[in-house]
């Protein structure tokens, strides 16, 4: 399946991978899947930071005035798609402790496995950020190229999107839908079944992360 690699990057670390099995398995429980949801973001809101500006400061440490960087202007914006992507904010705010948080809702209809949006809101300034959005799982990528649109339709240029674990379906469907967008991602799995899951996937992340089914 073809699709635009150069805005494609896996995190491919051997700490991704790792943590990626175990969250993998079905044995895992609530409490740990929760806790590598929230380690795996952290790992990847360092990959699609990486290119943010740096400007000189100058810094006064206990023996004398040095020249430090920080991030030059960057505002940051994090958007979870409900209910899954709210497993991955706590990780990327432990980064950005200074990001806004917006949400959309939407639901997966069981028959079109198309999604239908019951909430929006996002912060005042969103078109003035970097955003972020995050979701554990890219399936047929309709939640993602939706939230997409949605920013976009409220101003927004930069938009990077966080997954876990992605099929090359729904990879091929956002790439193609916004020649801008970044893609990242810890998995490339194999493919989407019958149902649109994920194979081999990891299972229903919300269901996983909440306890629920």
């Amino acid at each position: 399946m073809e699709y635009d690699e150069s805005r494609l990057t896996v995190i491919d670390h051997p700490l991704v991978q790792h943590k990626l099995h175990i969250l993998r398995d079905k044995r895992t429980g609530t409490k740990q899947f929760r806790e590598l949801v929230t380690e795996l973001a952290i790992f990847e809101g360092y990959e699609a930071m990486r290119d943010f500006p740096l400007e000189d400061v100058q810094v006064e440490t206990p023996l004398e005035t040095t020249t430090c960087k920080r991030i030059a202007g960057k505002k940051v914006a994090i958007i979870p798609i409900l209910r899954a992507g709210l497993g991955m904010v706590d990780g990327i705010l432990d980064l950005v402790p200074s990001a806004r948080v917006g949400h959309v809702g939407m639901y997966r209809d069981p028959e079109t496995h198309e999604p239908h949006q019951y909430y929006c809101k996002f912060p005042p300034d969103v078109d003035k950020r970097t955003c972020l959005v995050v979701d554990p799982m890219l399936a047929t990528g309709g939640s993602l190229t939706a939230a997409i649109q949605f920013l976009r339709e409220a101003g927004v240029k930069d938009i990077r999107a966080l997954t876990l674990v992605s099929a090359p379906e729904g990879i091929k469907t956002v790439l193609d839908f916004d020649s801008d967008v970044r893609l990242y991602t810890c998995s490339v799995d194999r493919c989407l079944n019958e149902n649109a899951y994920i194979l081999p996937g990891l299972g229903d992340a919300g269901d996983r992360i909440y306890g629920t089914k």
